[in-house]
């Protein structure tokens, strides 16, 4: 299932403002860690949050309470509030300068169900939605945040929210949106208190690359295979239990004990593959971001809102991973899993620190990241639930286009699933459509192949 953004509407936007910490806070320098400032994640991420009226807040504005929550958030989160400056050797450090997050009231004169029953990705008038504010999104010297907070005519309303994600990841963020939302509903504390501690995940001294990184390879582009940028289609696909089920049957049995996201990101790689049409012999690769702040001994502290992400690779030619049947390129997923390790980590931060902080691989690279269980939609403000909670749109990276993000979903049955927003040029997407089709396709024959281990999915490479 496809989503359209057909519906039109008019955003009336107040003038940006800064919400500065609702107090005085320390005026002071604090580094970010060796993974928070690589290359990759110097970008601005877009998330959006729909919310329905709830009669028990008639007469409350969410413009006036959100509002006043951050200026409370920002006090315990205080670097938010900063701005960013780059020191010697490119090392990212947070100026905390109190100036404060960008904030934007607005009222659009359009109701939650004009879009539709299914909310997900590409949302329509985004930019309306969330207004990139002229001169607010560099990653140094910029506002770290960035709120907008729009009326619907139905008494719900959407919250926007675009981070510089050298500060956060997923979970940092919806960490400090969950403060927002504790304060808004009366908390005079939020129940996880916020932990800064960079330095857990700074390089070592000296600096010692102690595992096989592949994922930060140079790789050169030998036939142009980065999506051009004006000619990108951006589409969200629904996986519920009827597709997961048909994508599990692709499997021989002793490999269907495998994880949603393991089965789903195989799925998807190798249909992307295809839809970019490598060479047959050219290496392709599939990145995940794994969150590891368990991977450590002892955890990472409980409110640690840095970064904590890996990014392992699993490489295959294009040819191979076309043609072998699916439990051949699952296997490859599976293994790569396994790498993240404490050590792995530190191993990461510490070739940060002696390469000067590069950007992953994005030749014939796709990387995925789940935020499934995140807790995006979990987020209450005082209205309940998000009827939809999430990144806006497919594609974000610091390199557009490379990277996809599965989303928790309810569709309009009332079926959980995941929705996977996707981003590729015209021609690419109508292949990867068709791939996708034949692979959730029920075949009795397909299937009788699979039992036998001997499976082929017929592809256009």
């Amino acid at each position: 299932m496809a989503s359209t953004n057909a519906l039109t509407f008019k955003v009336t936007r107040q003038n940006p403002e800064l919400i500065p910490p609702a107090k005085p806070t320390p005026h002071e320098l604090k580094p970010l860690s060796d993974i928070d400032d690589q290359e990759g994640l110097r970008f601005q991420v877009p998330i959006i949050q729909f919310y329905r009226r709830n009669p028990t807040m008639d007469g409350k504005d969410p413009v006036m309470v959100i509002r006043d929550a951050v200026a409370r958030a920002l006090l315990l989160y205080y670097p938010f509030a900063g701005r960013l400056r780059e020191a010697a050797g490119r090392k990212l450090v947070v100026e905390c300068t109190g100036k404060g997050v960008l904030f934007i009231e607005a009222d659009a004169d359009v109701t939650l169900q004009q879009f539709g029953d299914a909310l997900q990705p590409p949302f329509p008038c985004l930019e309306e939605l969330l207004y990139d504010v002229p001169g607010s999104g560099g990653v140094v010297n910029c506002p770290l945040l960035l709120i907008q907070v729009t009326r619907l005519r139905c008494g719900g309303f959407i919250l926007a929210l675009r981070f510089n994600h050298t500060m956060s990841d997923g979970a940092g963020i919806v960490q400090f949106m969950s403060a927002i939302g504790e304060f808004s509903r009366g908390a005079e504390m939020p129940s996880v208190p916020p932990v800064w501690q960079r330095h857990l995940l700074n390089a070592r001294d000296p600096p010692h690359v102690s595992c096989t990184h592949h994922e930060y390879h140079d790789v050169r582009d030998t036939k142009g295979t980065l999506i051009p940028l004006d000619d990108m289609v951006h589409r969200s696909f629904f996986f519920g239990a009827a597709e997961i089920s048909a994508l599990r049957r692709r499997l021989p049995l002793h490999l269907r004990n495998c994880s949603t996201f393991e089965l789903l990101t195989t799925c998807l790689w190798r249909c992307r593959t295809i839809a970019i049409s490598p060479e047959p012999n050219e290496e392709v690769r599939i990145i995940y971001a794994v969150n590891s702040r368990k991977r450590f001994n002892p955890s990472l502290p409980a409110g640690y809102y840095g970064n904590a992400l890996a990014f392992p690779v699993a490489i295959s030619t294009a040819d191979k991973l076309s043609k072998n049947p699916l439990a051949y390129a699952l296997e490859l997923v599976r293994k790569t899993k396994t790498d993240v390790t404490e050590e792995y980590l530190k191993s990461v931060a510490d070739l940060m620190m002696i390469r000067g902080r590069p950007h992953f691989t994005v030749v014939r690279t796709y990387l995925v990241s789940d935020v499934t269980h995140v807790g995006f939609e979990d987020v209450d403000f005082g209205w309940g639930n998000a009827a939809f909670g999430g990144l806006a749109k497919g594609g974000v990276g610091a390199i557009p286009g490379i990277a996809s993000f599965y989303i928790h979903l309810k569709n309009n049955k009332g079926e959980n699933g995941i929705v996977v927003p996707i981003c590729l040029a015209a021609n690419a997407m109508e292949v990867f459509v068709k791939e996708l089709e034949m692979m959730l396709k029920r075949d009795d024959d397909d299937l009788r192949a699979v039992q036998n281990g001997s499976i082929f999915i017929a592809s256009g490479l």
